[in-house]
């Protein structure tokens, strides 16, 4: 994201402007843009200096990199939108690591005549959940197509994050006998965009759950620094990440129905429409695997804060060498919860 001094006179119209192809072009137009919206809201020290890269210290200790892309329709939606999903997402893939976010980038690729005041709302949002999350965005790049030949506005963001000393979490380390936690209700996201896209309407409203999950992860971390895994049940829910983990950890996981938590208006959406919670989006909820002996600890930390207050105790981890998932159902019945075939819901993040 090239940056220039102010010394522009204010043209772009963020009111009732659109994108236009000029934006993209790298001449007085998208100078104007970078430095009139992405600068005023994303303004920090390292992004104020005006280069193509930022240059900072490197931390002692591990690392954590990710990177992730959005393009969710629509882009507004019940309890979020595009560009506090693109920050979350990204914190929260750092915060699986048990990683404190440091910085972030942001590519925009923005769609010609897209409104600007939408395009302002989107950015704004992201620096609310950016300072949210305690980190910062300090580089990026914009580029504008022709329209039609994109879908309003896709971001890109990667992040950079420090893991703590003594910190060592990754999907292979579940071990037979751990206990098996989620922080609160799932499905959540899911139906959220759901219902905005096809204009539903429930009887108990659903809102989307995106969260930074930093803090949480940070007072999980404090009272059970020997959590094996965390995950955020994202594309594919609570299913298929229960599944992933199994894999690489070559363990079973057997589930209580029962335990799981599942708001009534999820649970009423995912009735009427032929869905399964289990594998509905989630975007503000993590799943964490620790020795049996840590999990009430770990269990009373995360309700006590914000974000886990719904947190249980849903299942346990154990040896299997065909590495099934499989839950206990509220009928006293076991059911296979395995991966998803096909896709449920498309473009939910």
């Amino acid at each position: 994201m090239m940056l220039r001094p102010s010394t522009f006179r204010r043209l772009v119209d963020l009111q009732d402007g659109r994108v236009e192809m000029a934006h993209g072009g790298g001449g007085r137009a998208m100078a104007q843009l970078i430095e009139e919206l992405f600068v005023a809201n994303f303004d920090n020290d390292l992004l104020r200096q005006g280069n193509d890269q930022a240059c900072f210290p490197i931390a002692s200790g591990r690392l954590a990199m990710t990177t992730d892309s959005f393009v969710i329709s629509p882009l507004f939606f019940p309890g979020g939108d595009i560009g506090a999903l693109a920050v979350n997402g990204t914190v929260n893939d750092l915060a699986m690591a048990g990683a404190e976010p440091l910085y972030l980038t942001a590519g925009f690729i923005l769609e010609e005549g897209f409104p600007l005041r939408d395009l302002k709302r989107i950015v704004q949002s992201m620096a609310r959940a950016a300072k949210a999350a305690g980190t910062a965005i300090v580089t990026g790049d914009t580029k504008v197509v022709e329209r039609g030949k994109g879908d309003g506005v896709f971001i890109n963001t990667a992040g950079l994050g420090r893991v703590p000393a003594g910190i060592d979490i990754a999907a292979d380390r579940a071990r037979p006998g751990d206990a098996v936690l989620v922080s609160g209700s799932i499905g959540d996201h899911g139906i959220a965009v759901l219902s905005q896209r096809e204009g539903l309407r429930f009887e108990s409203p659903v809102e989307s759950d995106s969260a930074p999950l930093c803090g949480l992860v940070a007072d999980m971390l404090a009272v059970a620094p020997d959590v094996r895994v965390l995950r955020d049940p994202t594309r594919g829910g609570l299913g298929a990440t229960l599944n992933e983990i199994a894999l690489r950890s070559a363990v079973g996981i057997e589930l209580r129905e029962e335990a799981i938590p599942v708001s009534p208006g999820v649970r009423a959406a995912c009735d009427l429409l032929g869905l399964d919670p289990l594998y509905i989006a989630n975007e503000g909820k993590l799943i964490a695997i620790c020795p049996p002996e840590t999990a009430a600890a770990l269990l009373a930390a995360m309700r006590a804060h914000p974000l886990g207050r719904e947190a249980a105790v849903i299942g346990a981890a154990r040896a299997d060498p065909h590495r099934f998932v499989e839950m206990e159902t509220a009928y006293g019945g076991k059911r296979l919860v395995d991966w998803l075939a096909g896709e449920q819901l498309p473009r939910i993040c």
